[in-house]
């Protein structure tokens, strides 16, 4: 495609999305940033601004395939039976094929194990009832019939599904204890991410926390959240509106808010409990989980410089 005369000076996505109406914003967006959209040979940024006469290359990747491929990948099970699979998953792990991801999926991992999965769900998503973000590790519930996945997606709507997660953010908070309640939804000029949004513009997002351990001379709390609401990002989102982000969180932490002086392995965000009514019996389920070693280990050091 050439850009013509009249059109010279347009930012590229939006001189892209008037030339290409079959593909969403978010798929062009992505198409940019993963180097598939060429002008003059050269990859360029959504906000270039298209020159006369420039050449401008798409290139279009074959669209995926709609039943996702099994995958046999370790499984950390803690609980299976004929309706439900609980799993700790690792961080790194993503749950579910996304953008940049179609591969080496929990999704595929359990669907390998308990291939009546298939059968549950969306295509590319069987047997998924929430999710983890990549670097979050710890407990999800996955469901193995498509009655079990009714009632669980169900309590999750319900907010009757407990789920308490174990994290170290930076900063040290004042209170003991506290209610986040701020509306979440897409972050105005970044897609890829989520922001605290005013009133009447995101969705409703509640967050409960507690602190755990504080340290001061680095600079850190060791703290507990709990969801009454399941948005995408949520503890992330909620705690960097705070001040104080969860440590390992590059993408949420504001630029004023500096690293620790000590090493950080990664996301330090843990789903380390998990509660819910069996689809079946209706007994109440709850499980747990110890903490992964990366946060051993950062706890272990922030400890050592509160005591020296």
């Amino acid at each position: 495609m050439i850009v013509s005369a009249a059109d010279a000076g347009q930012r590229l996505d939006r001189w892209l999305a008037a030339r290409l109406p079959d593909l969403s914003r978010a798929k062009l967006q992505a198409l940019i940033q993963t180097g598939r959209v060429r002008v003059g040979g050269a990859a360029r940024k959504a906000a270039y601004h298209v020159r006369e006469g420039d050449q401008v290359e798409v290139e279009i990747p074959p669209p995926e395939p709609q039943e996702l491929a099994p995958e046999a990948l370790p499984l950390e099970i803690v609980y299976e039976d004929d309706a439900v699979l609980v799993v700790d998953k690792p961080a790194g792990m993503v749950v579910h094929p996304g953008a940049g991801q179609t591969t080496g999926t929990l999704a595929a991992a359990a669907l390998a194990h308990a291939p009546e999965t298939a059968a549950v769900g969306g295509q590319r998503r069987p047997g998924i009832v929430h999710r983890l973000d990549k670097g979050t590790s710890g407990l999800l519930v996955i469901a193995r019939t498509p009655a079990a996945y009714a009632s669980l997606t169900s309590q999750l709507a319900a907010r009757t599904v407990s789920r308490r997660y174990l994290a170290v953010v930076h900063g040290t908070l004042a209170r003991a204890q506290g209610v986040i309640d701020a509306p979440i939804g897409r972050h105005p000029r970044d897609r890829t991410r989520m922001a605290v949004l005013p009133t009447g513009r995101g969705k409703r997002a509640v967050t409960r926390y507690r602190v755990l351990e504080r340290f001061p001379t680095a600079g850190a709390t060791y703290l507990e959240a709990r969801l009454e609401t399941g948005r995408t990002h949520q503890i992330r989102v909620h705690l960097a509106a705070q001040g104080h982000p969860v440590v390992g969180d590059d993408r949420y932490r504001a630029r004023s808010v500096e690293r620790l002086d000590v090493p950080t392995d990664g996301l330090a965000l843990h789903a380390a409990e998990l509660a819910f009514d069996h689809p079946v019996t209706g007994l109440r389920m709850t499980f747990a989980v110890p903490l992964p070693q990366r946060m051993e280990r950062l706890l272990s050091r922030l400890r050592s410089i509160e005591s020296s």
